[in-house]
């Protein structure tokens, strides 16, 4: 019996008892079918989480604060001019960067690169004549980016002054749509040194749509952020302009966890403290990986429970096929083709089962999708069900290498069978 031959008799005889196998096959649907819907979960929400992270920063910087960020338990803290204020709690403070700090940390071993954040405090944006609003500028580097409703990426390296605008600013300055917003110039105003109010213009290069994660200000490109930064710097005192909050510095983070660290270490060693994207957000991913894990728990169970659908099927399905194998051995057959013979046959009811479940999930995914962007309409870009094709192939593979096993031992079973006992069976 040729191989092709094999094949097409395990096809035929596999759903010869056809209540007992679509009994076995709708077990491994169940397991399919919850392996995939879960694996499409995770897959959906942690493809929006990378993009949204993307948006508040990359792998390889991490921010460096000076000594640890403090804050008195309780009541006001005592004046210190060394202090500068930084995101948290009201009060959180730590001592300010200078460019002698900078300096430092930039001959720290394992350091790449090194630049400051200037923190630019802005009064109000305002398009054409109408309304004045109150906005923030967020710090943008190489490597981030923005989830956008419209246009593109702020240019780092352009020399004109260019801006990422959030999608809550479109009706207040009547910019009217996303695209009708790209192009458009906005005039940004700030207080300098000496108490006056002063004024430049940028271009708004795209529009970004709000998310979980993700900035809260608008978006400069570093020609808009040093010119804001000149003129709210002049004419204040020259230790003003020198002083930041925090720096962005950047490091080999393909190196590993444990170089990472190592350098962590030496900063922490020369006075500073290194914080990574990992150490701001791993938790949230940690959580949601974790859930995704529990629910394929469930779903490996099922498969499990299958797999024992599938050897009772095949045991008896070799006891009650005991005289026909015999028959076959008599003709010729080899013990190598016989076990061949069955385990296909687990085989083929892993793959029905798998295909129908794989089917069933994409198609319940889609509906599912549909409902809930419904009340997920505050988070614009997420797909909560999302299918990718090589973890789809990884279910029903994985599926079937479980029927093969399970399969396994009924198919030994009906190898070893001596032909003359097999053939006396009745």
């Amino acid at each position: 019996m040729k191989a092709v031959d094999i094949v097409g008799t395990a096809f035929r005889n596999a759903f010869r008892s056809r209540l007992r196998t679509s009994l076995t096959v709708l077990a491994v649907f169940i397991g399919a079918f919850t392996l995939s819907l879960t694996n499409g979960l995770g897959t959906g929400v942690n493809r929006y989480l990378d993009d949204t992270v993307a948006s508040v920063g990359v792998d390889d910087v991490m921010t460096v604060t000076k000594v640890s960020e403090s804050r008195p338990a309780e009541g006001p803290a005592e004046y210190d001019p060394d202090q500068i204020a930084v995101d948290g709690p009201p009060g959180t403070t730590a001592t300010a960067l200078t460019d002698d700090d900078i300096d430092t940390i930039a001959g720290i071993d394992g350091v790449r690169g090194v630049e400051p954040v200037k923190d630019i405090t802005t009064d109000y944006v305002r398009y054409d004549d109408g309304g004045r609003y109150q906005i923030s500028l967020s710090s943008f580097v190489p490597g981030m980016k923005v989830e956008l409703a419209s246009g593109a990426q702020v240019d780092l390296d352009a020399t004109d002054r260019q801006l990422v605008l959030p999608e809550s600013y479109l009706e207040p300055l009547e910019l009217g749509t996303a695209a009708d917003a790209v192009g458009q110039t906005v005039v940004l105003a700030l207080t300098d040194g000496t108490g006056t109010q002063v004024t430049t213009e940028a271009t708004v290069v795209g529009v970004a749509e709000p998310g979980v994660i993700s900035m809260a200000g608008a978006v400069p490109n570093d020609a808009l952020t040093q010119t804001l930064y000149d003129l709210q710097t002049t004419g204040a005192p020259e230790q003003e302009a020198t002083r930041y909050a925090r720096a962005s510095v950047s490091f080999d983070a393909a190196a590993g966890d444990e170089a990472t660290q190592a350098l962590q270490d030496r900063l922490d060693e020369a006075g500073y403290t290194g914080s990574t994207l990992e150490d701001q957000l791993g938790t949230i991913t940690a959580v949601i990986d974790a859930v995704v894990l529990v629910l394929n728990g469930f779903a490996v169970i099922a498969l499990i429970a299958a797999g024992i659908g599938i050897v009772n099927t095949l045991f008896m399905a070799v006891q009650e096929r005991t005289r026909e194998v015999g028959l076959m051995k008599a003709m010729g057959l080899s013990s190598g083709r016989v076990f061949s013979l069955f385990s296909i046959e687990a085989v083929v009811i892993g793959l029905v089962g798998s295909a129908l479940g794989v089917l069933a999930a994409i198609g319940v995914g889609q509906i599912v999708g549909g409902v809930a962007g419904d009340f997920l309409a505050d988070l614009p870009g997420l797909t909560l069900i999302a299918f990718d094709p090589v973890s789809i192939a990884a279910v029903v593979l994985g599926v079937m290498g479980i029927a093969l096993l399970a399969g396994t031992l009924p198919a030994l079973r009906a190898a070893r069978q001596d032909p003359i006992s097999s053939l006396r069976h009745e």
